[in-house]
């Protein structure tokens, strides 16, 4: 076990180095950030004396090798354009994109689980065919209009609704909404596929002759053991939401990091990119660092086929 965790968590390292390493050519290409910092009327001396204070004036593999050495450090570096630390930006935004994740995936489950349980045990009839179209919508609909049209109906139409904003329950509703629909549509197709295998199952057959209640049947014996893959999914999607709400958070005007991150690549803003690049990805690796070790010790078959 301690060998095969060894492995993924050296995997997790490799892949926090190539995603550090793509994110500085990228943000490199988009162009100098001191047009935007300068005035119109800055002269070219302007220019250079900003570009030597900014350190942009270094080749890049040496712009490359004293980022890989501050982030080692530690050190996050500071914000173009507010010369503020770039760990001060990240910490303002990243509760609100921890706050939409939770509720997203609260509700994803809320609205999934008992969909898809009930969708297996009515197989085909009423109930499991809008199951099924509820999870057709809910994996093609685009998340940026489900959005828009939720602000249209409840924030502007009824308006019972904010349509944008972070203060009280009442804001987090419909962006977490959005952000969850696509994602209780997945676990709701997850779930009545485990329901489906699981009540096809002996012991399930044996409890109901047993004469148990259909309900502690379905509960009790039926969806407890078809928990496990859409708990370890349920642990992704919450990884996922933190680093896939950008356009959830930019439709909203919701102040998350994702935001953030978007706001900072308009402006130009390398370290902010990069710091919150690089926080997500840490996030979303350590995630999936846990599910993988979750798994493998379930199921032992995992880590010895590893390793």
């Amino acid at each position: 076990m301690l060998q095969y965790l060894v492995g993924r968590m050296l995997q997790a390292l490799l892949s926090m180095l190539v995603v550090i390493s793509i994110v500085f050519v990228l943000t490199r290409l988009s162009g100098n950030p001191v047009h935007l910092l300068l005035d119109v009327n800055a002269t070219q001396r302007d220019q250079e004396i900003l570009t030597r204070h900014l350190g942009l004036d270094q080749p890049l593999p040496v712009q490359y090798g004293i980022y890989v050495k501050n982030i080692a450090l530690g050190d996050l570096g500071k914000s173009i354009l507010t010369r503020r630390p770039v760990a001060e930006h990240i910490w303002e935004r990243l509760p609100a994109t921890v706050e939409l994740g939770f509720v997203a995936m609260f509700l994803s489950v809320l609205i999934g689980v008992p969909l898809g349980m009930y969708s297996a045990v009515r197989r085909g009839g009423i109930l499991d065919s809008g199951a099924r179209v509820f999870a057709v919508l809910g994996q093609s609909m685009p998340t940026f209009w489900l959005g828009l049209m939720l602000i249209l109906f409840f924030g502007v139409v009824l308006g019972v609704l904010p349509a944008g904003g972070r203060g009280g329950l009442e804001h987090v509703i419909l962006p977490a909404f959005t952000l969850g629909y696509f994602t209780s549509a997945a676990i709701l197709r997850l779930t009545r596929s485990a329901m489906l295998e699981v009540l096809g199952s002996d012991y399930i057959k044996f409890a109901r002759l047993k004469g148990l209640h259909e309900q502690v049947v379905l509960w009790k014996h039926g969806l407890k053991n078809a928990l496990l893959p859409v708990v370890t999914f349920a642990v992704m999607l919450f990884v996922q939401f933190l680093g896939g709400a950008v356009v959830t958070e930019t439709v909203f005007a919701w102040p998350g990091l994702g935001r953030l991150i978007l706001e900072s690549i308009t402006t130009r803003d390398y370290p902010i990119v990069q710091a919150g690049v690089l926080v997500l990805s840490a996030l979303y690796l350590t995630g999936n660092l846990l599910v993988d070790v979750l798994y493998s010790y379930l199921n032992p078959r995992i880590r010895h086929a590893g390793g």
